[in-house]
């Protein structure tokens, strides 16, 4: 990944098995990976490297996007000529490949039947010209006026949440008409939004996004799933902000409010033929911005980009000393990952270097 500014991207999915039994089918273990279209290649061997260095690097899972624009009912041959090296380098190399397929602009989204049987006929064709893709992540944070507009009409009433769930049920029912095995993961929210329609920016939180996906399917009568696995975008506060800080007092849900996510998914859907609380939860993108240490500036382009103010210092060893890790985090709560081999073995906080540092001198008594 180039730039002044990196943002390290984890890409994880907590899959059946460890959510619930009974949905076994819908995959197996816990993948980690990155999001970046950077395997997506044209030549097999410029792709097949970026899968060797995911791997080497210990992900077992890269997430690719292809976006859509009205008008569009299928992919160009150069299209599928590109995502089938893509996915033929993916499988040779053991790493799941999961496609985002949402559309292009905030003011391209399919809102009515045209252009909703466009969207669904181009990813139809995408996973009937490339068997490979198992996985198609629909839409990419519909909670956002960012990417979806409108969010609420001109009285305030919520209209995004309704207008994806019609997009996510006529893309299921197609790509499974395609191929049964094929996951389609719907959601992809984000972590915050403002829930104020005549706001500057009228957004939805995600537990509001995902009560009212769950009105508009159940509106539908519906008698079959419109997901197999839902997408979030767990994200902090900043690059500062530790995966374990919970947002009690909020309506942002991040990593450590599993159980906030859990329960929005089942009070919006349990009791219908769309798993809930029981739904496999995809965390298709987190991530922080690191600075870039000056002895690997040369690495990296767009050198006039500003550094993100809340960017993180590089990563640190096992071995590095306490006190300079201990300087490295200074007095705010920070965490630093501890990256052995290239590959992250953990996070440190400074409350962790203190605690041992304490432990230590009791001992040396």
């Amino acid at each position: 990944m180039r730039g002044v500014v990196r943002r390290v991207g984890l890409l994880s999915f907590l899959a059946a098995a460890l959510l619930a039994p009974a949905l076994a089918q819908a995959g197996s273990g816990m993948y980690v990976g990155a999001a970046s279209d950077w395997p997506k290649q044209s030549a097999f061997v410029d792709s097949k490297a970026q899968f060797e260095l995911a791997a080497a690097a210990g992900l077992n899972a890269i997430r690719i996007t292809a976006r859509w624009s009205p008008g569009m009912t299928e992919p160009t041959p150069d299209v599928i000529a590109l995502y089938d090296t893509t996915a033929q380098a993916a499988a040779l190399t053991g790493v799941r490949l999961i496609v985002s397929v949402y559309p292009a602009g905030n003011r391209q989204v399919p809102l009515n039947a045209v252009t909703r049987a466009q969207f669904v006929a181009f990813a139809a064709g995408l996973a009937r010209s490339v068997p490979l893709i198992k996985d198609f992540i629909i839409g990419n944070e519909p909670n956002l006026n960012y990417f979806w507009l409108p969010q609420y009409d001109r009285k305030g009433r919520s209209v995004s949440a309704a207008a994806y769930v019609k997009l996510l049920a006529a893309t299921y029912d197609a790509l499974k008409a395609v191929d049964p095995s094929i996951r389609v993961i719907g959601g992809s929210v984000s972590p915050r939004g403002t829930d104020r329609p005549f706001g500057k920016r009228p957004t939805h939180s995600p537990g509001m996004f995902i009560l009212a996906m769950g009105d508009a399917y159940r509106a539908l009568g519906r008698t079959a799933p419109i997901m197999d696995q839902f997408a979030f975008h767990p994200y902090g506060a900043s690059s500062q902000t530790p995966p374990w800080k919970r947002n009690s007092n909020s309506t942002t849900i991040s990593l450590n409010d599993y159980d906030r996510l859990v329960a929005a998914l089942g009070e919006a859907f349990d009791g219908t033929a769309q798993h809930g609380s029981a739904l496999p939860i995809v965390y298709d993108e987190y991530g922080v911005q690191t600075k870039i240490p000056p002895e690997k500036a040369a690495l990296y382009t767009n050198a006039d980009s500003p550094s993100a103010a809340d960017a993180v210092d590089e990563a640190i060893s096992p071995d590095d000393e306490a006190m300079k890790v201990l300087a490295l985090l200074g007095s705010e709560d920070r965490m630093l990952a501890v990256v052995e081999g290239g590959k992250l073995v953990g996070v440190v906080t400074r409350q962790d270097l203190l605690r041992r540092l304490q432990i230590r001198l009791e001992l040396s008594k």
